[in-house]
């Protein structure tokens, strides 16, 4: 009789790699590993070699970049969903299509469970089994760091002393080094110094993607981006698919000290926990989109947006990607995208993105009408009576008090 199965998300890590020894002692399963490149650009080769060695009987590595940027990046810009003012939302965005990825290798596996090594204290857990849970309500998920009667390492040390018990002699690193999370859109910070909300975060040893803006160059930059129906399209008069324009822009910004938050955030757990975020590209791109959104949409439209999208932010955090709430949003969002084509300007200076011009066929901007020279459709008269009207309810009011004060 052949052995159940489990798909288990592998970055090639010390934790996942432990992980795989420790399904088959615990569960007795054969262990299927997935790694999904969401672009973080570290070191894939030699990773099946790894996770071979450490006892798995296969290793699919995905390459799902462009359907990240497609269908999960672009909806998050569109929405301008920003959670809690500041986080573009870097590792909740990949969280859900890495679960899509572990639920189709498990069904063509035949596979009975999906592991993850997300800890116990963190969003990330509730992410991939929230997502797990909305596209395979059957399959069971093994989650080792919550099992503490059963998974009883605690420290790195105690990782390294397991896997070499278990005939995995690999080249990992005992010392506690910041804890990160990289994608295309980003790449995440927390532990060490940053755990102490009082301490400065040590921007010489923690950057990866670009620099201080105190050590950008003193020479400000023009950039020219196109966009069509809300999704960018060109970097400088050159047509780019959009992970490439992000790829350029995460170099752009970089360079310009661009996209470096310090954030003490709430988690869905419960918590605040304190991290430093780069988004070099994912900030250009956002405030680009913004500087042409200005110009195409009305008033009321972009009212009702701007709450919507700080609405979508928050389910994109708490990890609830696959929900009639998050497409009815979208569809939203969607319809207000329709005529957000055009071209924007700016400048990256030294961490800042300086408006420097926007055209669109669409601009409901009309220089006559926002000019002091009076046109056609304004009649400065007009708003006499337009101000009684709207200020009818203060002057009410304000007579109803002085009647009140009088009769004191």
């Amino acid at each position: 009789m052949s052995k159940e199965k489990v798909v288990l998300a592998y970055s090639g890590g010390l934790d996942t790699t432990a992980i795989i020894p420790w399904l088959k002692e615990n569960f007795d399963y054969e262990v299927i590993c997935c790694c999904i490149d969401c672009g973080q650009a570290e070191e894939l080769d030699g990773l099946e070699e790894r996770a071979k060695l450490s006892g798995a009987s296969k290793l699919y590595i995905e390459n799902i970049i462009d359907e990240f940027c497609d269908d999960y990046i672009m909806p998050c810009v569109k929405a301008g969903a920003v959670y809690e003012n500041k986080y573009l939302l870097g590792t909740s965005m990949a969280r859900p299509v890495i679960a899509k990825k572990l639920v189709e290798i498990a069904r063509k596996e035949g596979a009975t469970a999906i592991c993850h090594g997300a800890t116990g204290k963190g969003n990330d857990q509730i992410r991939f089994e929230l997502g797990i849970k909305a596209l395979a309500p059957d399959i069971k998920i093994i989650a080792p760091w919550r099992m503490t009667d059963i998974w009883t390492m605690q420290s790195r040390e105690d990782e390294i002393e397991y896997c070499m018990q278990h005939g995995i002699d690999l080249p990992f690193d005992a010392k506690h080094s910041y804890s990160r999370d990289r994608n295309l859109w980003h790449i995440s910070h927390e532990g060490l110094e940053l755990e102490d909300p009082a301490n400065e975060p040590n921007y010489d040893d923690l950057l990866v993607l670009g620099v201080t803006p105190e050590k950008a160059p003193d020479e400000g930059e023009y950039v020219t981006m196109t966009f069509e129906a809300g999704v960018p399209k060109s970097i400088n008069g050159k047509e780019m698919k959009v992970s490439d324009i992000i790829t350029e822009l995460n170099a752009l910004g970089g360079k310009h000290g661009v996209g470096i938050i310090d954030i003490v955030e709430n988690r869905v757990v419960g918590m605040k926990s304190r991290g430093v975020y780069e988004t070099p590209g994912g900030t250009i791109l956002m405030a680009a989109h913004e500087q042409l959104e200005e110009l195409v949409l009305d008033r009321a439209t972009y009212e009702v947006k701007k709450d919507l999208g700080n609405k979508f932010a928050q389910i994109v955090y708490e990890g609830k990607w696959f929900t009639p709430l998050r497409e009815a949003i979208q569809a939203f969002i969607d319809v207000t995208q329709q005529y957000v084509t055009g071209e924007v300007k700016f400048k990256l200076y030294k961490g800042n993105i300086i408006k420097a011009g926007e055209t669109s066929p669409y601009s409901l901007y009309s220089e006559s009408l926002a000019s002091f020279t009076t046109g056609e459709l304004y009649d400065h008269h007009d708003a006499e009576g337009f101000i009684n009207l709207f200020g009818l309810p203060l002057k009410v009011r304000a007579m109803k008090m002085q009647e009140i004060e009088k009769q004191k």
